[in-house]
């Protein structure tokens, strides 16, 4: 087994990406098309992060940060890679990229019924916080 190297998303990446996450995600965003991943780099470059083994994509989080609160969406593992410390390298470095803006704490989307979710994040410390709820509303483009 390789090396695991963790950087930022390029631009080339974002086919890859949402290929990935097809495999290795749960769910489906509606910003889940080359536009959606191609905005999200260009406004924050270091914001999507990307585990690669050999030059294999097997992890992503995006570490979004607004000025005021750390967010985390999108973390997904290559199931073959589960177990092996790729969400931990992602999560660390997400959070090194928080502490570095200013960041005091950090939130994760996650679904509800993810249950291997809710382990993986159960074991990097994180709490589900029972008291605050999401609201949505889809935007016309």
């Amino acid at each position: 087994m390789g090396e695991l190297d963790v950087r930022a998303a390029v631009p080339a990446d974002a086919a890859a990406v949402l290929a990935f996450w097809r495999e290795a995600a749960e769910g489906v965003s509606i910003s889940d098309d080359l536009d959606g991943v191609g905005r999200l780099i260009a406004r924050d470059p270091e914001a999507l992060l990307l585990a690669e083994r050999d030059g294999a994509l097997v992890g992503t989080v995006i570490a979004g940060f607004d000025g005021w609160r750390c967010h985390l969406y999108r973390l997904a593992v290559a199931p073959a890679c589960r177990r092996q410390g790729v969400a931990t390298a992602l999560l660390a470095a997400a959070e090194r990229r928080f502490v570095a803006l200013g960041g005091r704490r950090a939130d994760a989307m996650v679904l509800h019924g993810n249950e291997l979710a809710h382990r993986a994040w159960d074991a990097a410390g994180y709490r589900r916080q029972p008291e605050w709820g999401r609201w949505v509303k889809g935007l016309a483009g």
